[in-house]
């Protein structure tokens, strides 16, 4: 297989496991919030859902480096605003993404936060820069 297919294919099966495990997270707490569960704080990093929050990591960590290497074999210049809008997007977007994991495990361990709702900014925050970013990468002008 050609270095260039099998990177695209890394790179897009990796975005792929990110938005999956996304939205099985979202769908798991939208279901325990609708039981009456209202309080969510130990039941989304308990051991059966910490192979998602592995895989989300893992995967937002593949994604630089083959979005990088596909960059540099097809010869783009990294100067393009698209590539740059992107790449500030994705670091905000990953910081914050590491902030919710903190986040969400102190909530685990039973440290009560100073403002809970700041945790569901995180997450709509988390998407929208994702998915900002998966428009960028799909409506590239090169």
């Amino acid at each position: 297989m050609e270095t260039f297919t099998a990177l695209k294919l890394v790179h897009g099966v990796s975005t792929l496991l990110l938005f999956v495990s996304a939205i099985v997270l979202l769908v798991w707490v939208v279901r325990r919030w609708r039981a009456g569960d209202k309080d969510l704080s130990g039941g989304v990093v308990r051991r059966p859902w910490g192979f998602v929050w592995a895989l989300m990591g893992l995967c937002l960590l593949v994604l630089p480096v083959s979005g990088w290497f596909l960059v540099h074999l097809a010869g783009w210049p990294l100067s393009q605003l698209w590539l740059l809008a992107g790449s500030s997007l994705y670091l905000l977007g990953g910081l914050s993404w590491l902030w919710l994991v903190v986040r969400l495990n102190r909530l685990r361990l039973g440290r009560v936060a100073k403002h809970p709702r700041f945790t569901w900014v995180l997450v709509v925050f988390c998407a929208i820069c994702f998915i900002a970013i998966a428009g960028l990468m799909g409506a590239k002008p090169v």
